[in-house]
Protein backbone atom coordinates (compact mmCIF):
# COMPACT_ATOMS: atom_id res chain seq x y z
CA UNK A 1 0.00 0.00 0.00
CA UNK A 2 1.22 3.29 -0.90
CA UNK A 3 2.23 5.83 2.05
CA UNK A 4 0.49 9.79 1.59
CA UNK A 5 3.45 12.31 2.97
CA UNK A 6 2.72 15.69 3.28
CA UNK A 7 5.73 18.31 2.88
CA UNK A 8 4.77 21.84 4.08
CA UNK A 9 6.77 24.82 4.39
CA UNK A 10 6.41 26.66 7.45
CA UNK A 11 7.38 29.60 9.17
CA UNK A 12 8.70 29.44 13.46
CA UNK A 13 5.11 30.82 14.50
CA UNK A 14 2.89 28.41 12.33
CA UNK A 15 2.43 29.75 8.83
CA UNK A 16 1.84 28.13 6.06
CA UNK A 17 0.16 30.54 3.61
CA UNK A 18 -0.93 34.52 2.69
CA UNK A 19 0.84 36.78 1.39
CA UNK A 20 4.53 37.09 3.48
CA UNK A 21 5.36 33.86 2.51
CA UNK A 22 7.39 34.49 -0.63
CA UNK A 23 10.12 34.26 2.12
CA UNK A 24 10.87 30.87 1.75
CA UNK A 25 12.52 31.32 -1.63
CA UNK A 26 14.96 33.47 -0.01
CA UNK A 27 16.29 30.12 0.97
CA UNK A 28 16.36 28.40 -2.40
CA UNK A 29 20.18 28.81 -2.57
CA UNK A 30 20.53 26.17 0.66
CA UNK A 31 21.69 23.48 -1.38
CA UNK A 32 20.98 19.97 0.82
CA UNK A 33 17.70 21.48 1.40
CA UNK A 34 16.88 21.77 -1.99
CA UNK A 35 18.59 18.21 -2.44
CA UNK A 36 16.42 16.87 0.17
CA UNK A 37 13.30 18.07 -1.59
CA UNK A 38 14.11 16.68 -5.06
CA UNK A 39 15.04 13.38 -3.44
CA UNK A 40 11.79 13.49 -1.50
CA UNK A 41 10.06 14.11 -4.96
CA UNK A 42 12.12 11.60 -6.60
CA UNK A 43 10.98 8.89 -4.34
CA UNK A 44 7.46 9.74 -4.93
CA UNK A 45 5.03 7.93 -7.44
CA UNK A 46 2.45 10.96 -7.76
CA UNK A 47 1.34 14.41 -6.51
CA UNK A 48 -2.43 14.99 -4.83
CA UNK A 49 -3.70 18.41 -4.66
CA UNK A 50 -6.71 20.84 -4.28
CA UNK A 51 -7.66 22.86 -6.66
CA UNK A 52 -6.28 25.99 -5.52
CA UNK A 53 -2.51 24.03 -5.40
CA UNK A 54 -2.92 22.90 -8.62
CA UNK A 55 -3.37 26.29 -9.82
CA UNK A 56 -0.74 28.20 -8.30
CA UNK A 57 1.56 25.40 -9.37
CA UNK A 58 0.70 24.63 -12.79
CA UNK A 59 1.65 28.76 -13.33
CA UNK A 60 5.37 28.36 -11.51
CA UNK A 61 6.96 24.71 -12.38
CA UNK A 62 6.25 24.58 -16.28
CA UNK A 63 8.30 27.21 -16.01
CA UNK A 64 11.40 26.18 -14.16
CA UNK A 65 14.02 24.79 -15.44
CA UNK A 66 15.60 22.63 -12.87
CA UNK A 67 15.58 19.16 -11.58
CA UNK A 68 13.26 19.24 -9.42
CA UNK A 69 10.76 20.70 -11.51
CA UNK A 70 11.88 17.87 -13.83
CA UNK A 71 10.58 15.60 -11.51
CA UNK A 72 7.30 17.39 -10.85
CA UNK A 73 6.28 18.36 -14.30
CA UNK A 74 6.73 14.73 -15.35
CA UNK A 75 4.81 12.88 -12.19
CA UNK A 76 1.02 12.05 -12.20
CA UNK A 77 -0.82 14.61 -10.70
CA UNK A 78 -3.94 13.87 -9.08
CA UNK A 79 -6.40 17.14 -8.41
CA UNK A 80 -8.94 16.83 -6.15
CA UNK A 81 -11.71 19.21 -7.37
CA UNK A 82 -15.21 19.44 -8.24
CA UNK A 83 -15.12 23.17 -9.59
CA UNK A 84 -12.14 23.08 -11.75
CA UNK A 85 -13.01 22.59 -15.50
CA UNK A 86 -9.70 21.54 -17.10
CA UNK A 87 -6.36 20.28 -15.81
CA UNK A 88 -3.50 20.94 -18.54
CA UNK A 89 -0.47 20.74 -16.84
CA UNK A 90 1.74 17.51 -18.07
CA UNK A 91 0.15 14.18 -16.29
CA UNK A 92 -2.71 15.77 -14.72
CA UNK A 93 -5.74 13.96 -13.68
CA UNK A 94 -8.96 15.70 -12.27
CA UNK A 95 -10.50 13.24 -9.34
CA UNK A 96 -13.91 14.05 -8.72
CA UNK A 97 -16.31 12.38 -5.67
CA UNK A 98 -15.72 11.51 -2.10
CA UNK A 99 -12.14 12.34 -1.34
CA UNK A 100 -11.43 9.33 1.48
CA UNK A 101 -13.21 7.14 -0.98
CA UNK A 102 -11.04 8.18 -3.97
CA UNK A 103 -7.89 8.78 -1.92
CA UNK A 104 -8.32 5.26 -0.77
CA UNK A 105 -8.01 3.59 -3.93
CA UNK A 106 -5.08 5.61 -4.91
CA UNK A 107 -3.40 4.11 -1.78
CA UNK A 108 -4.08 0.82 -2.42
CA UNK A 109 -2.64 0.99 -6.09
CA UNK A 110 0.78 -0.25 -7.46
CA UNK A 111 3.42 2.38 -7.38
CA UNK A 112 5.59 5.07 -5.02
CA UNK A 113 4.53 7.22 -1.83
CA UNK A 114 1.98 10.02 -2.83
CA UNK A 115 2.95 13.68 -1.93
CA UNK A 116 1.19 16.66 -0.86
CA UNK A 117 3.02 19.85 -1.12
CA UNK A 118 1.22 22.32 1.32
CA UNK A 119 -1.44 22.19 4.10
CA UNK A 120 -4.59 23.27 2.29
CA UNK A 121 -7.75 21.82 1.97
CA UNK A 122 -7.35 18.41 0.40
CA UNK A 123 -4.22 17.67 3.03
CA UNK A 124 -6.80 18.59 6.20
CA UNK A 125 -9.29 16.83 5.21
CA UNK A 126 -6.54 13.59 4.57
CA UNK A 127 -5.11 14.28 8.53
CA UNK A 128 -8.40 14.40 10.05
CA UNK A 129 -9.78 11.39 8.13
CA UNK A 130 -6.79 9.88 9.17
CA UNK A 131 -5.01 8.81 5.65
CA UNK A 132 -2.13 10.76 6.10
CA UNK A 133 0.62 8.40 6.87
CA UNK A 134 3.69 11.28 7.08
CA UNK A 135 3.85 15.04 8.14
CA UNK A 136 6.79 16.66 6.99
CA UNK A 137 7.68 20.29 8.16
CA UNK A 138 10.43 21.96 6.97
CA UNK A 139 10.35 24.91 9.26
CA UNK A 140 11.96 28.30 8.64
CA UNK A 141 14.08 30.75 10.97
CA UNK A 142 11.51 33.92 10.64
CA UNK A 143 7.91 34.73 12.31
CA UNK A 144 5.98 36.09 10.03
CA UNK A 145 3.00 37.34 12.14
CA UNK A 146 0.05 37.06 10.01
CA UNK A 147 -1.14 34.53 7.28
CA UNK A 148 -3.08 31.06 7.46
CA UNK A 149 -2.08 28.87 10.57
CA UNK A 150 -0.98 24.91 10.01
CA UNK A 151 -3.73 23.78 12.18
CA UNK A 152 -7.38 25.09 12.78
CA UNK A 153 -7.80 26.65 16.17
CA UNK A 154 -9.53 23.74 18.27
CA UNK A 155 -7.55 21.13 16.20
CA UNK A 156 -5.82 17.97 17.86
CA UNK A 157 -3.47 15.54 17.07
CA UNK A 158 -0.89 13.31 18.33
CA UNK A 159 2.34 12.85 16.54
CA UNK A 160 5.23 10.63 16.68
CA UNK A 161 8.34 12.12 15.52
CA UNK A 162 10.46 9.84 13.39
CA UNK A 163 13.07 12.02 11.81
CA UNK A 164 14.56 15.52 12.06
CA UNK A 165 17.51 17.29 9.17
CA UNK A 166 18.85 20.42 9.95
CA UNK A 167 20.06 22.96 7.40
CA UNK A 168 22.84 25.38 7.15
CA UNK A 169 20.21 28.64 6.94
CA UNK A 170 18.49 27.33 9.61
CA UNK A 171 16.11 25.34 8.35
CA UNK A 172 14.86 22.51 10.56
CA UNK A 173 12.91 19.66 8.86
CA UNK A 174 10.65 18.05 11.00
CA UNK A 175 9.17 14.30 9.86
CA UNK A 176 6.19 12.94 12.14
CA UNK A 177 3.63 10.33 12.00
CA UNK A 178 -0.02 10.53 13.09
CA UNK A 179 -1.38 8.58 15.86
CA UNK A 180 -4.55 7.69 15.72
Amino acid sequence: MRNIIEYTLVSVDGVYAGAAISRFSEYRDDEAYMRDGLDQALACGALLMGRTTYEGFAKIWPRRTDPWADRINAMPKYVFSSTLEKADWNNSTIVRGDVFAEVTKLKQQEGGDLLIYGHGLLAETLFKHHLLDALGLSIFPFVLGQGKQLFRQGETATLRLVATKSFSKGIVKLTYEPQS
